[in-house]
């Protein structure tokens, strides 16, 4: 892998991100309902003039392309605007929320990788057994259950057989490093959970394929220990297209955090994009939205670039 291979790549993406932001900025405009109205439903007498006074100094007045380059231009510059409620930079909203989200995410990958690769691995080696069958029930499960569903029951659950509830709200692990835990523990083995169900399939299903190449059985008859044939050899070859997995998983999962930040009272990317929407706060809304989009965007890039680090058969001129 070249730093040339590096640059394309980076390059290559540039596309996607014009793309994207083109689709976000068209699909914010057709929310329901209008801004201008929405901020002044609480009460008072407005005319027609004072309607149009609001909306030409939040900049609704402008056409559509107009519109589009100075939030583009604004992009460019790390300036995402200004929220029409609160009157906050976008660029410091998100920066204050994204550290959350960032911090469940990662956690929620460390519990689901935790638990998947080693469950994969078992079930493909025990394959067609009792430890088999429950694996994929486990996998099975974890791909049918909503994660608003499994968060309603965890709370439910434990407040009524338990006389308990998880932490609400989020502390700064430099605050206070254990209610941060406990804020964030929950939510990620809940996030987790659905996380390694996909990824425990592919690994299982990749090793399976792997277990019978010939190298594999050369490296059988040679005489390795069965452990060292499996995590050593085979595994190593098994983990590309669960990488690709894991990569797709962490923008789906980045991006899917509404639910269970609402849920458990989580102020993160998802809450702030869900306030957002439902007070039609379209620059925020612009902002959330296109940060989880690039972060989908890099994460598949990443994977891109990992294949040669697990896989030497692969070479990128």
């Amino acid at each position: 892998m070249t730093t040339a291979y590096v640059a394309r790549r980076l390059l290559s993406a540039l596309p996607s991100v014009v793309i994207v932001s083109i689709i976000i900025f068209s699909l914010v405009r057709l929310l329901p309902g209008d801004v201008v109205m929405a901020r002044v439903a609480d009460g008072g007498f407005y005319t027609q003039e004072d309607l149009d006074l609001i909306r030409a100094d939040l900049g609704l007045d402008r056409n559509f392309f107009a519109q589009y380059v100075t939030w583009a231009g604004g992009l460019l510059r790390g300036d995402m605007g200004t929220s029409l409620w609160s009157t906050n930079e976008v660029t410091s909203m998100i920066r204050h929320s994204m550290l959350l989200s960032i911090e469940l995410t990662l956690l929620s990958m460390l519990v689901a990788l935790a638990i998947a690769i080693p469950l994969g691995v078992l079930s493909a080696v025990k394959q067609d057994s009792f430890v088999d069958y429950l694996a994929r029930l486990f996998s099975i499960l974890g791909l049918s259950i909503p994660d608003f569903w499994l968060a309603t029951m965890v709370l439910l659950g434990f407040s009524k057989y338990v006389g308990w509830l998880p932490q609400f709200g989020w502390f700064a692990p430099w605050d206070d490093p254990w209610r941060n835990v406990q804020a964030l523990i929950f939510p990620a083995l809940i996030i987790g959970y659905r996380f390694s169900a996909v990824t425990a399939r592919m690994t299982r299903s990749a090793l399976l394929e792997v277990l019978r190449e010939d190298y594999v059985r050369t490296a059988r008859a040679k005489g390795l220990r069965e452990g060292a044939v499996i995590w050593r050899h085979a595994l190593r070859n098994a983990l590309i297209p669960v990488i690709t997995i894991i990569g797709t998983q962490v923008g789906f999962l980045f991006g899917g955090l509404v639910v269970i930040e609402f849920v458990f009272g989580l102020p993160g990317m998802g809450q702030l994009t869900y306030d957002a929407v439902v007070r039609r706060d379209y620059p925020v809304v612009q902002g959330t939205v296109m940060v989880m989009a690039l972060v989908f965007i890099l994460a598949n890039l990443a994977v891109d670039l990992s294949y040669s680090l697990l896989d030497p058969r692969i070479r990128y001129a």
